[in-house]
C-alpha cells in the first residue's frame, strides 16, 4: 500500500520570489559589463538617505557562530563567548550595509584581521574610507597603512547586560538581521569563503527589500 506524499511546508523567507530573482543576479558570476552591475544597491540606499554613494566611515565588529560537523575541522574556541565555532568579522558603513566580511576560527585574534578588512573596505567603495569605529579588540596600527584611522568606542564605566554603544550598535543590528536567515544561524559550510558569501546574499535580500519599500512604499 502506497503512502500519500504530503508536501513539505516551505521555510519562511523575508523576500518574495520576484525579489529573489532580482537579487540572485548580483552574487552569481557574470560578465563585468553585465547591465545588472550598473546599479549598486548600497549606493541607491545611501542616496535615499541623503548620503554620498561612497562612505567615509565604517564600523568593525565580529560575532561568533556555533560550529557544525561540516565546519568542525576549522572551528575554534571563543573563551569570551564560551562557544566553539567560527567568527565572522564584518565592516559595515554607518547605515549597516556590509563592505567586507572575513570568516576565521573563533579563537583568531581580532586585531590580526584589521589589515585584511582595511584592504577590502578600501576596494569596495573606492578608497574613500577615512575612519573606522571599533572596540578594543580591533585596536592596532595595520589600518593606518591603508589610510584608515581607528577610533576605539568604549563606555566610561562598566555596565552589565547589553548596552548599545554610539555608532557600534549599527553593526550589531546588521548581525541581528543576518541571523534571521536559518542558513546563517550556525556555520553549516565546509569552506569559510562560502559562509562569508552567504552573508552577502542575505544582505542583498535585505537591501532589495529596503529599496522596494523606499521606492514604492506600502499604503
Amino acid at each position: 500500500m502506497e503512502s500519500e506524499v504530503v508536501p513539505r511546508k516551505p521555510y519562511p523567507t523575508g523576500v518574495t520570489d520576484e525579489e529573489w530573482a532580482f537579487v540572485a543576479l548580483y552574487p552569481t558570476l557574470m560578465a563585468p559589463d553585465a547591465p545588472q552591475r550598473r546599479h549598486d544597491l548600497r549606493a541607491l540606499l545611501r542616496w535615499s538617505e541623503g548620503r554620498a554613494d561612497a562612505p567615509t566611515a565604517v564600523i568593525l565588529d565580529a560575532r561568533t557562530v556555533q560550529s557544525t560537523p561540516q565546519s568542525g575541522g576549522r572551528a575554534g574556541w571563543d573563551g569570551h563567548k564560551r562557544r566553539k565555532g567560527s567568527k565572522t568579522h564584518a565592516a559595515v558603513d554607518t547605515l549597516g550595509h556590509p563592505l567586507a566580511l572575513r570568516v576565521t576560527p573563533a579563537d583568531a585574534q581580532e586585531r590580526e584581521q584589521v589589515g585584511a578588512l582595511a584592504v577590502a573596505v578600501q576596494e569596495a567603495p573606492g578608497d574613500n574610507v577615512e575612519v573606522a569605529f571599533v572596540d578594543q579588540g580591533y585596536a592596532g596600527d595595520e589600518a593606518a597603512a591603508h589610510g584608515i584611522r581607528l577610533e576605539v568606542i568604549t563606555l566610561p564605566e562598566a555596565k552589565r547586560g547589553f548596552v548599545p554603544l554610539p555608532r557600534r550598535w549599527v553593526v550589531e543590528r546588521s548581525f541581528a538581521c543576518a541571523a534571521r536567515f536559518r542558513r546563517l544561524a550556525r556555520d553549516y559550510e565546509r569552506l569559510p569563503e562560502t559562509f562569508a558569501g552567504l552573508h552577502f546574499v542575505a544582505f542583498a535580500c535585505l537591501m532589495v527589500r529596503r529599496l522596494v519599500s523606499v521606492v514604492a512604499p506600502r499604503p
